[in-house]
């Protein structure tokens, strides 16, 4: 078993775990250690806990609380990947801790997971605007809401939170150039994570996350139009720590990379200066 850590946070962690045991390796009881949702992305295998037997293939969901014993098999096939959220007390106790709920052992591929899974998986791999702890958060509450048979009533927003988020939304804005997390946006706005995250896309229609790439992005765009900075000093200036993932992000968004986007940008400048001095 290989763990790879992907994001560390106190309200929530994320790990890429494979496994390449096989149907001939003895199996061995573990130990959750905290509250988890591990979304099976590929392989199969089986797991004991409880009393209970669970089958795991492509889109199953392992489910860990604090102190249970489980064993995991592998009787059929050789492998499988998880991409598996770590839970805060304080973060399941806002979501819902009802034991019963966190102590299922698994559930199975039902499609309100499954896209979440694998919006998470893309998050993961860079392809999504969206934050992993954003992602993680959205399928812990939605497990616990699947599981429990009670959807989550909308509330009217007061006054006073919507102006949090408006507020917090600038805060993000004027400090897009350096790392943001979701924790930090929360404590920016005096709650906790989970109540922030479904507070600012509500009222604001993004996630933080999505708000933090899109500022970055608009900053960036502003740049490429307006001075002649290197491509690669406009990334890391706006808060891009990687100039590919700027360019791939800029790319999906303008519908052309940096570089053609600015060239367009000086040619239709032109052409206004130029109409301007025929006027």
């Amino acid at each position: 078993m290989t763990a790879t850590t992907l994001l560390h946070g106190k309200s929530i962690s994320v790990f890429d775990f494979r496994c390449g045991f096989g149907p001939g390796d003895k199996p061995f009881a573990e130990q959750h250690r905290c509250h988890s949702i591990s979304y099976v992305r590929k392989g199969s295998f089986g797991c004991r806990s409880r009393g209970k037997f669970h089958e795991l293939v492509a889109g199953s969901v392992l489910i860990g609380h604090p102190g249970d014993e489980y064993t995991c098999t592998h009787e059929h096939v050789r492998g499988d990947e998880c991409l598996s959220f770590h839970l805060s007390p304080e973060l399941v106790e806002a979501i819902g801790d009802r034991k019963e709920i966190w102590q299922l052992g698994a559930a199975p591929p039902l499609p309100e997971l499954m896209v979440l899974g694998e919006l998470a998986q893309a998050a993961a791999i860079g392809n999504s605007d969206i934050g992993l702890d954003e992602v993680g958060q959205m399928l812990a509450d939605r497990f616990v809401e699947i599981v429990s048979g009670k959807p989550r009533k909308a509330t009217p927003v007061a006054a006073r939170d919507r102006r949090r988020a408006v507020e917090t939304a600038l805060w993000i804005d004027a400090n897009s150039h350096r790392p943001i997390g979701l924790e930090d946006a929360a404590g920016q706005a005096g709650i906790s994570p989970f109540h922030f995250l479904r507070l600012f896309a509500g009222v604001l229609g993004v996630t933080p996350h999505q708000y933090l790439l899109r500022s970055r992005l608009r900053h960036a765009a502003r740049r490429l139009a307006c001075d002649d900075s290197p491509i690669t000093g406009i990334a890391y200036d706006v808060g891009f720590g990687d100039l590919s993932n700027f360019v791939r992000s800029f790319g999906r968004a303008a519908g052309a990379s940096p570089q053609k986007f600015r060239r367009a940008s000086r040619g239709m400048r032109k052409i206004f200066q130029e109409r301007l001095a025929r006027h």
